[in-house]
């Protein structure tokens, strides 16, 4: 089988420009000409074998975020893009589309905020409660967007933010055996009042008081998050504004959610500190309800927080993370596999998170292949969260958690599944419109990039046969 070639330019350049290096001096720290270093940079040249291999030694890089991060997403993100009807057949190809990604992500970003806010016109004109004419109709992408988009460029994992909650931990560890109880002394020690009340709110804080009120009936893992999260906002309010500084959202509402989602991340950051949760991961081989119990946590906070667990020269396997609701919307979304969650609408019919809302309190397995080839172990589960009353609602999402197949030796519920039966992996998509699939039976609308034919005297499964 030929091996890959590796065209990694953009991030050469962002590599060399962060070490405040010229061309000319690290092209002589990496041991190549001047002129090899250019076209590297340029996506002339793939990066040889040596050049890795000095980036590790010389500057101690991970190499491997050479063949991830942005590039593929965007190429994914593009492709669904794409496939919106206005479109029409007017449509790059696939290798246009890597090029762009690898050699212009600025101008793929701004292609993709180019598409986000024509749909949200779009959008706006159909609905008809929408006032024409109002000042604050301006065309701009969704402030929820922009943070989700924000979280998944960054791999969702912000290191100031994950090492200072994981000083945090170590502190109130360090005071007692941790848990709420320990969280409550650390703001005590700080003048603030923590409380228990009925009542439909999670978490209240009166700064003219200094007083905290959480939900008595909700779950201790869930208090405890709370006030973690009161932590950070509390205490660690200027590195949370210096990483938000750093994003430079569009908007204030944009900040303001994002404010919520990166003490959100401080506090599962702390619930789960970095080094330890890594460390008994890999000796549970990811047992959910081992580290759930282990650390006082919920299934689906440790589920995502596998997800995470990205830190440069101290990675855990790379896991992908979705929540999904009832409907099949996704509501939480993150991979830091090659696999990659539609944008907009729901996830693939033959997915099994799906099948989770029908067994309940039960994990599900499946071996998963991708149209591009790639496998996974998928894993899926019901999450239900009470209301804590008879009448409150109750609200049921199905979360799913997955990785290569490669990486399955390291995981408990990879044992007694015939990973080595090709026959065994189902296929599953990312969205019908961009999967080219041409035998599925759960397709809903036909590929953007194939052919039909329409046979007026044979019908199958799908109303037309896809070329």
């Amino acid at each position: 089988m030929a091996t890959q070639k590796l065209y990694a330019g953009v991030k050469l350049r962002e590599t060399r420009v962060r070490l405040g290096l010229t061309q000319k001096d690290f092209a002589g720290k990496l041991g190549v000409s001047l002129p090899y270093l250019n076209q590297m940079e340029n996506n002339h040249r793939p990066v040889s074998t040596g050049v890795v291999l000095a980036l590790a030694q010389e500057f101690g890089f991970d190499v491997t975020e050479l063949s991830t991060g942005d590039a593929e997403r965007m190429v994914t993100d593009m492709r669904e893009a794409l496939a919106d009807p206005v479109f029409g057949e007017a449509t790059p190809p696939l290798a246009d589309l890597r090029l762009a990604a690898s050699n212009a992500p600025a101008l793929a970003r701004a292609f993709l905020e180019l598409h986000r806010a024509y749909r949200q016109t779009h959008e706006r004109l159909a609905s008809l409660d929408e006032a024409l004419g109002r000042e604050d109709s301006a065309i701009a992408p969704s402030p929820w967007e922009e943070v989700r988009d924000f979280f998944h460029y960054c791999d969702n994992y912000i290191d100031a933010v994950d090492r200072a909650a994981e000083r945090v931990a170590t502190s109130l560890a360090a005071d007692g055996e941790g848990g709420p109880a320990a969280c409550m002394a650390y703001l005590a020690a700080r003048g603030v009042t923590v409380r228990l009340a009925d009542g439909p709110v999670l978490r209240r804080y009166d700064p003219a008081r200094a007083e905290l009120t959480l939900a008595a009936r909700t779950a201790p893992a869930t208090q405890h998050f709370q006030l973690l999260h009161q932590i950070a906002l509390l205490t660690q309010a200027d590195l949370l504004d210096a990483t938000l500084d750093f994003a430079r959202f569009q908007s204030e509402e944009a900040r303001d959610i994002a404010k919520i989602g990166l003490a959100n991340y401080f506090a599962g950051a702390a619930l789960l500190p970095y080094t330890a949760f890594l460390e008994a991961a890999q000796d549970c081989r990811h047992d959910l309800e081992v580290l759930a119990d282990r650390f006082g946590a919920s299934i689906e906070q440790v589920a995502h927080r596998l997800s995470t667990l990205q830190r440069p020269g101290a990675k855990g396997v790379p896991f992908f993370f979705v929540r999904v609701d009832q409907a099949g919307t996704i509501t939480k979304r993150h991979s830091a596999t090659r696999l990659q969650f539609a944008r907009f609408g729901g996830a693939c019919p033959l997915w099994n998170v799906h099948r989770a809302f029908e067994t309940p309190g039960q994990f599900l397995r499946q071996l998963a292949e991708t149209p591009d080839g790639v496998r996974y172990l998928c894993l899926a589960r019901d999450v239900s969260k009470p209301g804590g009353s008879f009448k409150a609602p109750v609200r049921r999402y199905a979360i799913g958690l997955g990785c290569e197949v490669r990486h399955a030796g390291a995981l408990v519920y990879a044992d007694d599944l015939d990973i080595g039966n090709i026959a065994a992996f189902e296929p599953i998509g990312i969205s019908c419109r961009i999967c080219e699939r041409v035998n599925c039976h759960q397709r809903s609308v036909p590929p953007l990039e194939r052919p039909l034919r329409v046979d007026h005297d044979e019908r199958g499964v799908l109303p037309y046969r896809i070329d």
